[in-house]
């Protein structure tokens, strides 16, 4: 049987836990969890606790083991740089808190007003006493023009997000990684937004830090965030808010020594949670295992058709090298109008301050898009 592209996407759908009614097109806030994750999360994380006749922790702590895997996998490095989170805000905090450079007076940080808040937020608490600059809100982050306008010798870290929430925008993180080393600037990308839909190879970017969650693309739920570290800063960096699973040997219990463990574990921090990194590792590893490419290049796919239908009201670039997994469509005065209208039959979308946020995943496919826009023009209409 030769297999159509209709009927490829149409398998994808079956691995997925969809909305029995219409569509969801939110993949921006959180992806859908896989058809498998449920019995994978039993099998891997409950049956050794309910049916084992010790305690689970020899099972459990593999999970982990699996979770770094896959991340090595998905971003094309070793597993031991990179180090569980609960959250995005923590795994900024840890990283800025334990690096020299960043903790000395009136260090300087570079940061667009674009950035999601909580970014802002961490940075400033982490690291009361540093300068935090601002690229302007309507300054285009997509030119790498506008960063060597803010760039200069005295910044000592800049804070880069590969894709950014509100605008569908994606940086050029590897011009802007550049340029920081040719600054002597350390470097921090966030793949919040882009984790999954948009490659990121830690071989071939030499980027300083990575941060990053599993809660949108990648469709494996909350608590699953995670750090990076390039093996070079590694010894530099001396984290303040640890734990026993911060230490060379957990299982040491000398209260009187404390050694950091050799790879990025030293993040980690007290009794680590468990259950999150079980659905992530799963579905990681799904996607690990298609094409390269697969999502992405469907998501342009449908992108494209979402650009074609709406030109006029298009708030977010065109530009394949510019523009994220996500189009963000200004509809002005009838934005309220047509946001009813979609929720009235099942389309799930959502606005934020520059328009009606769409994103399509591998389990959308034409006849979704298609709905989506029938919708939309009937309402302006």
């Amino acid at each position: 049987m030769i297999m159509t592209a209709e009927t490829q996407i149409r398998s994808y759908k079956q691995d997925f836990c969809l909305p029995k009614h219409g569509v969801y097109l939110l993949s921006h806030s959180v992806g859908r969890p896989l058809i498998t994750s449920h019995a994978a999360f039993v099998n891997d994380f409950f049956s050794p606790w309910q049916e084992g006749n010790t305690e689970p922790w020899g099972q459990w702590l593999a999970i982990i083991t699996e979770f770094q895997q896959a991340l090595a996998t998905l971003f094309n490095h070793k597993p031991e740089c990179f180090c569980p989170q609960v959250n995005l805000s923590s795994a900024l905090c840890k990283l800025v808190m334990s690096h020299p450079r960043l903790r000395a007076p009136k260090a300087q940080i570079l940061m667009s007003e674009q950035d999601f808040p909580s970014m802002g937020f961490a940075l400033s608490r982490a690291l009361p006493d540093c300068d935090i600059r601002f690229i302007p809100q309507k300054a285009d982050i997509t030119d790498i023009a506008t960063w060597q306008q803010y760039m200069q010798p005295s910044i000592s870290l800049v804070f880069i997000s590969q894709v950014y929430s509100n605008t569908g925008q994606q940086a050029p993180v590897a011009e802007i990684v550049d340029l920081s080393k040719q600054l002597d600037c350390l470097s921090l990308v966030d793949v919040a937004q882009s984790a999954g839909i948009i490659n990121l190879d830690l071989q071939q970017l030499d980027v300083d830090f990575m941060i990053g969650s599993a809660v949108k693309w990648l469709c494996a739920g909350p608590g699953a965030a995670y750090l990076w570290v390039n093996p070079k800063h590694l010894t530099d960096c001396e984290p303040v808010d640890v734990g026993w699973f911060s230490h060379e040997n957990p299982f040491e219990f000398n209260i009187h020594d404390f050694r950091y463990h050799p790879s990025a574990l030293r993040f980690w921090g007290g009794t680590p949670s468990i259950a999150p990194y079980a659905l992530a590792a799963h579905s990681i590893g799904y996607f690990n295992q298609q094409a390269p490419t697969v999502l992405q290049a469907h998501n342009q796919h449908l992108v494209d058709k979402l650009i074609q239908a709406f030109p006029q009201q298009l708030n977010s670039p065109t530009d394949t090298a510019k523009r994220s997994g996500t189009v963000i469509l200004d509809f002005k005065d009838k934005q309220t109008q047509i946001l009813n209208a979609l929720k009235a039959v099942n389309i799930a979308v959502d606005a934020r301050c520059l328009g009606v946020r769409v994103s399509p995943h591998l389990y959308n496919d034409l006849k979704d898009i298609e709905q989506f826009i029938d919708q939309v023009t009937q309402s302006l209409s």
